[in-house]
């Protein structure tokens, strides 16, 4: 008995991890454009996407590059001179 919960609660496990790997829906929604533009080639791999999101962050969109915890880029980055 022991071993069928134990290979239930396994089977539950990787059932669900796909599913967490998606993302909120506040991720999605802010990245699925970008992932369809700049990391086609990954999809459905939600981790590679994001990998390859995170590689591309200075073209990925300010709200995405928020969701991903980056700072959007403000597009200066030169410091003046005084």
């Amino acid at each position: 008995m022991r071993i069928f919960l134990r290979l239930s609660a396994m089977l539950a496990f990787f059932m669900a991890a796909p599913v967490l790997a998606q993302g909120t829906p506040e991720q999605r929604e802010a990245c699925e454009s970008d992932a369809h533009r700049i990391c086609d080639a990954y999809v459905p791999d939600a981790i590679a996407i994001e990998k390859c999101l995170r590689a591309n962050v200075g073209s990925v969109s300010a709200a995405c590059q928020r969701e991903l915890g980056v700072a959007p880029s403000t597009g200066g980055g030169k410091k003046r001179k005084r």
